[in-house]
């Protein structure tokens, strides 16, 4: 399975400095096959006596079969892993046997409700993005879920998660969030995800003590705040949004990946703290003056650094004075630093 549930992996390089992003707000489903029309009336295709043939079999896939119901499967006794993804399922249903199963994937289908959920008590892994989903609920039996990916839905507010005490990966990105709240009780998590969504405050991290990776691309945010208690920080994506100034990164020491691209930032400052900054990308700003450049001289262990389509960029030695700047940069925008 992919680390992300098809949520994160890298997207196309729209432009130059999208090249190195692996945080996923912008994937798509697949295109492999072309959807029906709407008129278009789908035969579906249906699970059988052959599939489940071998009832001790660890895992099926049933990707790619135009699946309009989950039916049939009683007869499996230690299924671990099931893959029903790019189906026409509208309907979570007749799973309750399947106790033993681990892995569940019901990515890029057409289910409105998370439903009938309850007797899969030994799940570790849900991936249902890319349906129709509004709302958070069905998941009070599983206690054991280390990995939930529910991006591409339609849903409005984080909630009846709590209780999920061994979740380490949560994948909210591409809904209609507007608030981050009820996180409570997560202290597990290590990986959040909350891009492309309605966000305007960053707050209410306070509870998630473990989290390393941490996505806000693509909201509507304009002030970085909120995160001192977020001691383990390593990644941290807050592209596309309006913040004005680098600030509250003063007890994030651990900081290895710091995106803050497409915002309208004019000044690098507040991060000479930072020792083990390695990936900075600061591109798509309102930078303008070479001395700003001068205060990374502090992060000695900095290997790429975008800076493209900032003001300062059009100087025609733009990159001969960055890299005398920073002479340990390895990659500055697109390209590798290449010396004499």
């Amino acid at each position: 399975m992919a680390e992300n549930g098809g949520s994160e992996v890298t997207p196309a390089p729209e432009s130059p400095g999208k090249v190195r992003k692996t945080v996923s707000v912008d994937a798509t489903p697949s295109v492999d096959e072309p959807e029906p029309a709407e008129s278009e009336e789908v035969t579906g295709d249906e699970i059988t006596a052959e599939d489940v043939e071998d009832v001790n079999c660890l895992e099926l896939d049933f990707n790619h079969r135009q699946l309009k119901e989950i039916k049939n499967l009683e007869p499996l006794k230690c299924i671990e892993r099931l893959y029903m993804r790019w189906n026409l399922l509208k309907k979570i249903e007749n799973l309750s046997t399947l106790v033993t199963l681990r892995e569940l994937e019901l990515y890029d289908n057409q289910l409105t409700v998370i439903e009938n959920l309850d007797c899969l008590v030994n799940l570790e892994i849900l991936d249902l993005s890319f349906n129709r989903i509004t709302r958070i609920c069905g998941l009070e039996n599983l206690t054991k879920l280390e990995k939930l990916f529910l991006c591409s839905n339609k849903i409005q507010k984080i909630e009846n998660i709590n209780h999920l005490k061994n979740l380490q990966y949560l994948e909210l990105g591409d809904n209609k969030l507007r608030t981050i709240e009820n996180l409570e009780g997560l202290s597990s998590l290590t990986s959040l995800f909350l891009g492309k969504n309605k966000i305007t405050k960053v707050q209410n991290l306070e509870c998630l003590p473990q989290l390393e990776v941490l996505s806000l691309q693509s909201n509507r945010l304009t002030k970085l705040e909120s995160l001192e208690t977020l001691t383990k920080l390593e990644q941290f994506y807050v592209s596309e949004n309006g913040i004005k100034e680098i600030e509250g990164l003063e007890a994030n020491l651990e900081l290895t990946t710091l995106d803050l691209a497409s915002n309208k930032i004019n000044q690098i400052k507040n991060v000479d703290h930072l020792p083990k900054l390695e990936e900075f990308w600061l591109n798509d700003n309102e930078v303008a003056d070479w001395n700003c450049v001068e205060k990374l001289t502090a992060n000695k262990q900095l290997v790429t650094v975008y800076l493209e389509r900032n003001p300062l960029s059009k100087d025609a030695a733009y990159r001969r004075k960055v890299m005398l700047t920073l002479p340990w940069l390895q990659q500055l925008d697109a390209t590798m630093c290449r010396r004499e």
